[in-house]
């Protein structure tokens, strides 16, 4: 593969439920689709977005778990897996995950462990999106230190919402001691319905509140169980029924994407 400029871009929140792994899925095959190649990769221990893709998480399969930790024993070749899709692969997580945060705790340089470990497909991929666990925790620090960009998913409901700020807070201290680089590239709404006042209400504060000012996107991803399901089925929803409403969300946050890109 020839060498090209890669975004990598996290798509975090420290909350759980608010969409994280549906973007991340969703957003890299619609990219996809608009001509790009993706890599994902999922730094949950809980493998949702590995599972996601139609991947099959195994006892003994190589993972990121390999490359991050010290125990790892597989190469990153090993741990990367193509998809159904041409042009989308995925280095899989796994339960083993979990572990590293008491296997590493001393161990130095241990923020930049998954910076180093992917540095040979940077230019190899337009975009590298990783995934994130629903908390603050060394893996999610090892993401901050290796992304340029951020996304941030925010459930339009009101503990989402209130939650942002210690996720900025987070990015800010990450800015400052780790990676100065790192950019909170947009804010986008999730699980919207219209017909709900909460989440109308939330909407509209994410719009009128100075803080977010300039990082919201025009894109709403709705609620939507067809994306629910496409997850079930172990395909992103642009692949699963092109027609849903979900698969039209993430093609417009792809694009409004690469706009911001």
């Amino acid at each position: 593969m020839a060498k090209k400029p890669t975004r990598i871009v996290a798509v975090a929140n420290e909350k759980g439920g608010v969409g994280k792994t549906a973007m991340v899925i969703n957003l890299g095959a619609a990219l996809v689709k608009e001509g790009k190649t993706v890599l994902i990769v999922d730094m949950d221990p809980q493998h949702n977005a590995t599972s996601g893709l139609g991947i099959e998480v195994a006892d003994e399969m190589a993972s990121v778990y390999d490359l991050i930790s010290d125990e790892g024993e597989a190469s990153i070749a090993d741990a990367l897996f193509s998809t159904k899709w041409p042009g989308l692969d995925v280095i899989a997580s796994h339960p083993d995950l979990a572990g590293t945060e008491v296997e590493l705790v001393d161990a130095e340089g241990r923020e930049d462990r998954l910076k180093n470990a992917i540095q040979p497909l940077v230019g190899k991929y337009d975009v590298i999106i990783l995934d994130t666990p629903p908390s603050l925790s060394l893996l999610t620090i090892n993401v901050f230190s290796c992304a340029d960009e951020v996304l941030v998913p925010c459930q339009t409901q009101p503990y989402s919402f209130n939650a942002l700020t210690g996720l900025f807070d987070t990015i800010g201290e990450v800015q400052a001691e780790i990676n100065p680089a790192l950019d909170i590239t947009g804010l986008i709404p999730t699980f919207f319905d219209r017909r709900l006042r909460v989440c109308r209400d939330i909407l509209e504060r994410l719009k009128t509140d100075e803080r977010y000012k300039g990082l919201l996107f025009n894109t709403i991803i709705r609620s939507n169980i067809t994306i629910a399901a496409s997850a079930e089925a172990g395909k992103p929803v642009v692949f699963y029924r092109t027609s849903s409403f979900g698969a039209k969300d993430y093609t417009g946050l792809a694009r409004e994407f690469l706009m911001a890109g």
